[in-house]
């Protein structure tokens, strides 16, 4: 079966394809061809300047960390200040951490730590979609994610996609960091969760009753499309679907595709370092998608939104977390890819310096922590300060521009490029910020 569709009303995606030029070939719809239409992301773009980085892993910890009782203690503050967890020395002299992050307190030389992450929006979507893309709007996400720009710009290495959001994109009431006005051509590719029971990316997997030779032939039949296509006179944009849905099937049909994914192929004692979590599980995935190619991956660790009973549940996610970035870190640096790999870890905001009448911690837009390594950073440094109270930042403020601005620098992509919305209307990629030249001195 065979369906061409030519609306009158194009809706045009991030590589100038739109939305009227649909093709569907039912033969191919066994096989998860409907890939997420991030696949038809290619679109080569030069940089501007020398990357330092091929590649960013973005941990991101959705609901907030608790900078008080994870990076940023203070311990001779008052008891509704302080908290319950005590410091513990790290191996940077003179830097300290909670006393839940005991293998982050091995890992701090090998990164820097930021104490000044500082916007001034306390509501999870809006600040989440803001750090995201590095652009303050509404609630529903009116610019890009950074992910969808680096996919907008530098597209498909090899057979991989340039954006994998593990397990999914970050969400409260609704999917936050999308592609927004690029499209779903530039959305994430979604992973699923790593850690559940034989895991498999649900489309790079072929149905029990599709074999290979019928894929292939399939395959085959996609390229008599794409063919077609070529041949009808000025559908530019026929043709170039043609060629993203090969992209599609040779996704479908590749073993490196496949094996970026497999995580039966790491040992059981790297699996359990990692932590037979979520979490821990994605974490190990990241590296896996970073060794194949992909340029920008989000880790998405939510759970961080403690407004009551914050201790009770801290005694369980620091730990987690401890446990998975930590060896994370560890591995990334024995594979040799924190030479050109950027990391970033945060949250949308930290939490409020006074323990409310719940025994828990409110949104605080004003301060958060933030961990970077990799692709130059400094290792063992620390940048910016807060207040006695941990409620202000008192030196080196780092807003979520600077960070977007500090990702596409590294990335060698200009932050004060254009990208267009669908009506052709040019929007800056960010409209402030400035690199954070303190993490590389």
């Amino acid at each position: 079966m065979l369906d061409i569709r030519l609306n009158p009303n194009p809706h045009r995606f991030c590589n100038g394809w739109a939305r009227r030029d649909f093709l569907r070939v039912g033969a191919l719809a066994p096989l998860g061809l409907a890939l997420p239409s991030l696949l038809a992301a290619e679109k080569a773009a030069g940089n501007d300047k020398k990357a330092r980085a091929k590649s960013v892993v973005l941990v991101y910890l959705g609901g907030g960390l608790s900078h008080h009782d994870s990076f940023d203690l203070k311990p001779d503050a008052s008891s509704e200040i302080r908290g319950k967890y005590t410091e513990i020395p790290t191996n940077v002299p003179g830097l300290h951490v909670g006393e839940l992050l005991p293998k982050m307190a091995k890992t701090m030389d090998k990164l820097t730590l930021v104490r000044s992450g500082a916007h001034n929006n306390d509501h999870h979507e809006t600040a989440t979609n803001w750090v995201l893309s590095g652009r303050f709007g509404s609630a529903f996400g009116d610019y890009p994610a950074m992910g969808a720009v680096v996919a907008e710009r530098t597209g498909f290495r090899g057979v991989m996609p340039p954006y994998v959001a593990v397990p999914r994109n970050p969400s409260f009431t609704w999917e936050l960091g999308k592609s927004a006005f690029l499209g779903g051509r530039c959305e994430s590719f979604k992973a699923g969760d790593p850690n559940a029971e034989n895991f498999k990316v649900r489309d790079l997997s072929l149905p029990a009753d599709v074999k290979r030779e019928n894929a292939e032939r399939r395959k085959s039949l996609l390229g008599a499309v794409d063919n077609l296509a070529k041949r009808i006179e000025g559908n530019d944009q026929l043709a170039t679907y043609g060629e993203f849905q090969q992209r599609a099937a040779e996704m479908v049909l590749s073993r490196e595709a496949q094996n970026a994914f497999a995580l039966d192929q790491e040992t059981e004692k790297l699996r359990d370092d990692y932590g037979r979590n979520t979490f821990g599980q994605s974490a190990l995935l990241a590296r896996r998608l970073v060794q194949h190619g992909v340029r920008f991956v989000t880790v998405n660790y939510g759970g961080w939104d403690h407004h009551a009973k914050i201790f009770q549940s801290l005694d369980k996610k620091l730990p987690e977390f401890d446990q998975g970035f930590a060896t994370f870190i560890h591995d990334m640096d024995a594979h040799g890819l924190l030479k050109d790999t950027l990391v970033v870890c945060m949250g949308e905001f930290g939490r409020s310096p006074k323990i409310n009448k719940d025994t828990g911690r409110d949104h605080w837009g004003p301060a958060a922590s933030l961990l970077f390594a990799g692709a130059g950073v400094a290792r063992g440094k620390v940048v910016g300060a807060t207040d006695r109270t941990g409620a202000f930042v008192t030196d080196t403020p780092v807003k979520p521009a600077d960070v977007a601005w500090t990702i596409y620098d590294s990335l060698g992509l200009d932050p004060r490029g254009e990208i267009h919305t669908p009506d052709g209307r040019p929007v800056g990629i960010l409209d402030e910020g400035r690199l954070v030249t303190e993490l590389f001195g």
